[in-house]
């Protein structure tokens, strides 16, 4: 917290800052923030999320080098009269292992170190609260302790951090949270024990909303014309594919898929030395046009083809739109993927258009596909802030804390 009240955090794994930028948007300020692809981290420069440009760091946090930077802006930051850092937020990427069979995966079981190097990177910094947000089997899922056994990580981040955090876990669907979309995730959340008379975990959690429905949440978007890109909004715009293929989908009512079309000439195929090949259908929601009056299904990475689960619009001949899938993730209006904002965006001749447009889509959509809804960290953002703002809250003492 620096003098003015004002409140700081810390986002590990980040992507491209869409679940943290709920925190931006309660008026954190952004200490360090950590991601592997630099090409994710530009999309938070755009946003302006740190004060400092040594604040975004690049790079394998599992390197001491890495994690020192880390350290070094939480340093700067004390000199700037941060009396320590409020929240830690760590998405870390989870390989999902069965217990039953982990003995025949431990290279699975190394991937999830990352789960580990967060929890060393929280007892270093000592934050007043953390956050991990992940799978929904993130607890149950195993994990090699520094000491070199094979745990649960709900038991091993439990065992690790009890003694200073009051832990919560809990799988929620983010729809029924504020998602504008389904997405069923773990969300564990720690609280310091020196505020355990004053705050718990179960305070912080978003709270319950009524799910909508996909005509709620993008039926007011103008349609679009083959390969349109919106004259009032850059990111609504039309995704072209093969031509041939839209017979496939054209004639799709809402729920029905073009592996049922009648005629196999519309049925999902490719032509292999001048043979119709059908192509198998392995899951049940590719090519398939969804429903206006359900729930929004959740959105995945490759929301940019049509043989991806759930991407095709209810009555165009088209995937979602970025605009769309934005709004289906609680993104704000305002949010930049590009170092411009809208209105220059828009402002481009139509040639410049699509040359930007390309070069930054598929970046984009990948990000959209993992990201936290804004809307779920910007509530336990606001509840954190409204928490901290009692006067009978102390604040921790963290100098007992030296970073090197």
């Amino acid at each position: 917290m620096l003098k003015d009240k004002s409140l700081t955090y810390i986002s590990l794994f980040s992507s491209a800052g869409v679940g943290c930028y709920g925190f931006h948007m309660e008026g954190f300020h952004c200490v360090a923030t950590n991601e592997l692809l630099p090409r994710r981290l530009e999309v938070q420069r755009a946003n302006k999320k740190c004060k400092y440009e040594t604040g975004y760091i690049s790079g394998d946090i599992t390197k001491s080098t890495v994690k020192q930077q880390i350290y070094n802006e939480i340093d700067r930051w004390q000199k700037l009269g941060n009396d320590g850092i409020d929240v830690v937020i760590a998405t870390p990427p989870c390989q999902g292992i069965s217990v039953i069979n982990h003995k025949k995966n431990a290279n699975e079981i190394n991937r999830n170190s990352l789960v580990v190097e967060s929890v060393e990177i929280i007892k270093k910094i000592c934050p007043r609260f953390f956050i991990f947000e992940n799978v929904m089997a993130f607890q149950k899922t195993l994990c090699i302790t520094p000491d070199e056994q094979i745990m649960p990580i709900g038991d091993y981040v439990r065992e690790a951090l009890g003694n200073d955090y009051v832990i919560s876990g809990r799988i929620l669907n983010f729809m029924n949270y504020g998602s504008n979309s389904s997405r069923t995730r773990t969300l564990m959340i720690g609280v310091h024990k020196k505020y355990r008379n004053t705050i718990v975990p179960f305070d912080l959690y978003p709270a319950y909303r009524t799910e909508k429905t996909l005509r709620d949440v993008i039926g007011h978007f103008p349609s679009l014309e083959w390969g349109e890109i919106s004259d009032t909004d850059f990111y609504h715009a039309f995704r072209t594919y093969s031509p041939e293929m839209r017979s496939w989908i054209h004639d799709l009512k809402e729920g029905q898929s073009a592996f049922d079309n009648e005629d196999p000439n519309k049925r999902p195929h490719r032509i292999v030395h001048g043979e119709r090949i059908e192509n198998t259908r392995k899951n049940r929601d590719k090519y398939t046009r969804q429903p206006w009056d359900r729930f929004v299904q959740c959105v995945h990475t490759r929301n940019d083809q049509l043989a991806a689960q759930n991407t095709i619009h209810p009555v165009e001949d088209r995937v979602f739109s970025i605009r769309e899938l934005m709004t289906m993730m609680t993104i704000p209006e305002n949010f930049r993927w590009i170092n411009m904002d809208l209105q220059t965006l828009n402002a481009l001749s139509p040639e410049e258009k699509v040359s930007v447009y390309k070069t930054h889509e598929m970046n984009i959509r990948q990000c959209l596909g993992e990201a936290v809804p804004t809307e779920i960290m910007r509530q336990i953002a606001k509840k954190i802030r409204k928490c901290m703002s009692r006067k009978c809250v102390e604040s921790v003492d963290v100098n007992k804390f030296i970073l090197v």
